[in-house]
């Protein structure tokens, strides 16, 4: 983890804004040293209020981090299969045309 401040902020506005990466860090920091979100506010020059609901915010959405990535796995596996299954029923038909012609041409073809 990196001291330095991010130092991004909003043309035309005095609002700062940091990086996602930023606040993952510093959410993480209020998470381990228990009550010292004072403390780390002093160390980054920032609000207090606002390390607070960083890391509420990790709390709560933390668990999406383990949870998604299967979920999506799966959702994306589905997906293939539906456009596997459709490719296959697409070839069928058109094996069945080609055949279908093959017959045709072939019995005009023959001489009775």
């Amino acid at each position: 983890m990196t001291n330095a401040r991010p130092k991004t902020v909003n043309v035309g506005t005095k609002k700062k804004s940091y990086t996602p990466q930023f606040k993952l860090d510093r959410a993480l920091d209020a998470l381990r040293d228990n009550g010292n979100i004072s403390e780390i506010a002093r160390k980054y020059a920032l609000n207090a209020n606002l390390l607070y609901l960083w890391r509420d915010q990790l709390i709560e959405r933390g668990p999406q981090v383990f949870e998604t990535a299967p979920d999506q796995i799966v959702n994306e596996l589905k997906t293939k299969v539906v456009r596997l299954e459709q490719l296959l029923g697409k070839k069928e038909v058109e094996l069945c045309l080609l055949k279908n012609f093959s017959d045709f041409y072939s019995s005009r073809s023959t001489p009775a």
